[in-house]
Order: structure tokens, then C-alpha cells, then sequence
């Protein structure tokens, strides 16, 4: 299995194509919307449930067994039908054009890998084993869903939210490392555990050295 470099990629307004109709394109279309992509779906047939989004406008949807030329204006591929031939195939056309290819379930024919992943408001935390086993991704993505709970999408929130106040009132990258490594290594993310929000981010402001009034 080739080494793999990791990557977080920016889908809003890029056209994603998803061949296939069944419930792994569902899945995956599902992920390309929460990342604002524009998504149009190559296949005869779809679920009911990407029918509705089809109905709702928010996918595109070609009724039609997919070629080469439905991938001609793509940023990214997913391959998702179960038909491996028909999948390799518009992989290696993909690929050969430059784009961003993925097949499920045939790592051979990827030109990238989508990992296992957890959200948590902004904060994202992925899992990859590069293919070789996604089983073993899930499995290790839901210990961390119960090690990692909501109160750290907020911890991710409170800090993005304080990140200009806090530049403008530490002007050295090094006194700005220390300010947040004093909020990160404090009862801060215990306050949000246990519910006590404004608690939690007048903490934050006071070791950040930030007036509520920024």
C-alpha cells in the first residue's frame, strides 16, 4: 500500500460527480453536501432518498448509465456502483484527466482515500489506514466519538470566535502559542462538559488576557 499524504479539501461551489444510485452514493453524496459541493449524480436509478434532494434541487441527476464524458467537468469523482469493471474503467479515464478519483471499496483504482471521520462543530478528526482496512478505521473512529463529545466542537467554536481579539492583543506569534496554551490546559473544556458556557468562555478571556468587550 503506497504512502499516502493527508489533505483537507475545500468543495464549496466545485461540481462533484457521484456514479451510482444506492445506498453508498447516498452516503456519499450526503458528505459532499455538508461540505457545500455541487453534486450531480450519474445512474439509472437512485434511492428515494436522493430522488427527494433531486426534487428539492439541491443534486443534479443524470438518468443514465455513466461514460468518460460524464466526468469531463468534475473536480472530484466518486465511483459507488456495484459494478467493478464499469468502475475501473471511468477511474482510469478520471485519473487520466487529472481529477480527483475515488472507487469504494477498490483502493487499487483511487487516486485518493476518504477517511473515517468525527465532527464536532468545526473541529473535524479523521482516521486513514490508507485503504488497507476500513473496518479498522471505523472501529477506531467510534472510540473516539465516545473520548470526543460535543464540548470540543464548542471549545473549537469559543476559540475561533476569540482568534482576532486575541491577535491583535498579542502581537508575537510565541506570546499568542503561550495565551492559548494556557485556555487549552485549563478547566475551560470541563466548564462546556458540564454545560456552563459563559463560565467557560470568561476563563477563557481572563487566561487569554481578552475583555469581553473585544
Amino acid at each position: 500500500m503506497a504512502d499516502v499524504y493527508p489533505i483537507n479539501l475545500l468543495l464549496e461551489g466545485r461540481l462533484c460527480v457521484v456514479v451510482g444510485g444506492g445506498a453508498v452514493a447516498e452516503r456519499k453524496v450526503g458528505s459532499l453536501l455538508e461540505a457545500r459541493a455541487t453534486v450531480r449524480v450519474v445512474s439509472p436509478e437512485v434511492t428515494r432518498h436522493l430522488a427527494a434532494l433531486v426534487g428539492a434541487r439541491q443534486i443534479e441527476w443524470r438518468q443514465a448509465e455513466a461514460t468518460e464524458a460524464d466526468l469531463a467537468d468534475a473536480f472530484l469523482v466518486i465511483l459507488a456502483t456495484d459494478d467493478a469493471t464499469l468502475n475501473t474503467r471511468l477511474a482510469r479515464a478520471a485519473d487520466a484527466a487529472g481529477k480527483l478519483v475515488n472507487a469504494v471499496d477498490q483502493p487499487e483504482a483511487c487516486n485518493f482515500h476518504v477517511p473515517a471521520s468525527i465532527r464536532r462543530g468545526p473541529l473535524m478528526l479523521t482516521i486513514s489506514t490508507g485503504g488497507a482496512s476500513p473496518a479498522l478505521a471505523r472501529h477506531i473512529r467510534e472510540e473516539l466519538e465516545s473520548r470526543f463529545g460535543p464540548e470540543y466542537g464548542e471549545l473549537a467554536e469559543l476559540l475561533g470566535r476569540l482568534r482576532q481579539t486575541v491577535d491583535q492583543a498579542h502581537r508575537s506569534q510565541p506570546e499568542r502559542a503561550r495565551a492559548w496554551e494556557r485556555v487549552v490546559n485549563s478547566q475551560v473544556l470541563d466548564l462546556l462538559r458540564d454545560g456552563r458556557q459563559a463560565e467557560a468562555e470568561a476563563l477563557a478571556r481572563e487566561l487569554l488576557a481578552v475583555s469581553d468587550e473585544s
